[in-house]
């Protein structure tokens, strides 16, 4: 048994880079013209979201935290490769099988994702929805969900992949009105 592994947190941009690099490893794998270019297009939007000191900051991150590595080509030329433990990472942030982890015991705390995003990102806040939904947030309005399991990381990586940052907030509450209603739901005693 594993014990006293640190949990490395991983900001927006670090997974925008882990996703890039994972896509590299995609195209390796990939053998239909078509999935490349879908491939490409997907990394070339992330790779354009991001800024170059940002970049520069969340490389060291990922390097000093193993995420990635690098190897050194015949023509001096340095390549950036995703470690083990960064495809482990970048697997575990594949939006279509993105799951939350219900813990052996719950911290009796509530995650609340609140969200008030613009008509002309309709798209976005619709897929959000239905993301949350599928995660088995419960929804308390149309733009309030809840959960009782940590996910911010899970919640991040989903708001950074619709590209909805600005709009998004993640709340820790530790009750609500209706507490008795939402144990029951999420299957919860004490």
């Amino acid at each position: 048994m594993i014990k006293n592994i640190k949990r490395i947190q991983i900001g927006p941009v670090s997974r925008k880079i882990l996703i890039l690099l994972g896509a590299g490893l995609a195209l390796g794998l990939t053998s239909r013209p078509d999935a490349y270019f879908k491939i490409l297009k997907g990394a070339a939007k992330e790779w354009n979201l991001i800024n170059e000191r940002s970049l520069h900051e969340a490389i060291k991150k990922l390097y000093q935290s193993k995420m990635i590595d690098y190897k050194e080509n015949k023509n001096g030329a340095v390549t950036m490769v995703l470690s083990e433990e960064g495809k482990r990472r970048i697997l575990t942030y594949n939006l279509d099988n993105i799951e939350i982890k219900k813990p052996v015991r719950w911290d009796e705390l509530w995650r609340v994702i609140i969200f008030d995003i613009p008509e002309n990102l309709k798209k976005g806040r619709n897929a959000l929805a239905a993301k949350l939904k599928q995660l088995g947030f419960y929804p308390m309005q149309k733009s309030v969900f809840i959960h009782p399991y940590e996910c911010k990381d899970e919640i991040d990586f989903i708001v950074e992949n619709f590209n909805l940052r600005p709009y998004v907030r993640y709340i820790v509450a530790k009750k609500t009105d209706i507490d008795l209603d939402l144990e029951h739901k999420f299957g919860i005693s004490n």
